[in-house]
Order: C-alpha cells, then structure tokens, then sequence
C-alpha cells in the first residue's frame, strides 16, 4: 500500500502531487527547487546556493521518512546550463560520499517549474 509523506520542513507542492510516496520499500520524492519553506522565496543567489537549497529541501523529506542521503540510490537532476556541472557536482558531494553515492543522470533542459536552474528528484530504500 502506498503511503504518502510530507513534511513542513520543506516546501509544500505547487500542484497536485505530494513531496513524497513510499511503496514496498522505497520512497519517490518529487522533484525539488529552490524554495525556502519558511520564507517562501526561492533561493537563486547563484547555483551553488540553489543547489544547497534543493539538497536542503530533499534531506528533510527523506528525514520525515525516516531515511537519508546514504540510502538514495538514484538521482534525477536537470539543469538549464549544463555548463554548471561541476559547481553542481560540487555541492552535490556534500550530501553524497563515493561509498553510497546513488545511480544518476544529469542533463540539461529548456526551463524549470517558475524558471529555476535546477531540480533534483530521488528514490531512496527505506531499509
């Protein structure tokens, strides 16, 4: 059975989705921008803060869940300019160590959700 997960530590959906759905295990949480949950304004200072942000907002979902960065094993992350990859990558290794690092792509689209640089979506185990 599925079940739903949200947290007010991160912002709250935009539409008709949830932050999070947990099902035989695993948890999908939706993609992430920007957004500080307690101001509401996006955090566009420059990329590696957007992406401290995203990060920010996906931690307290998997916390909420019960679970960690340690335990995501795929990421979905799509840039406007793929010419930020290592400042993104940079950032990225924050969260994740080269030992439980997940499966991912990186690639770079048109636009995003209220025209951010980056979003990241996960699918973490919840055992």
């Amino acid at each position: 059975m599925k079940k739903i997960i949200n947290t007010d530590n991160a912002p709250a959906p935009i539409g008709p989705y949830n932050q999070s759905a947990a099902i035989n295990g695993l948890l999908f949480v939706s993609g992430q921008i920007a957004l500080d949950h307690r101001s509401g304004n996006l955090v566009l200072d420059n990329i590696e803060a957007e992406t401290t942000q995203v990060l920010e907002n996906i931690g307290a979902i998997l916390a909420a869940a019960g679970t960690g960065f340690a335990n995501v094993v795929k990421a979905s992350v799509f840039v406007k300019d793929i010419n930020n990859f290592g400042r993104i990558n940079a950032v990225y290794a924050q969260y994740f160590d080269n030992e439980t690092a997940p499966a991912r792509e990186l690639v770079q689209v048109a636009e995003l959700p209220r025209f951010v640089n980056i979003e990241i979506s996960v699918i973490a185990s919840l055992t």
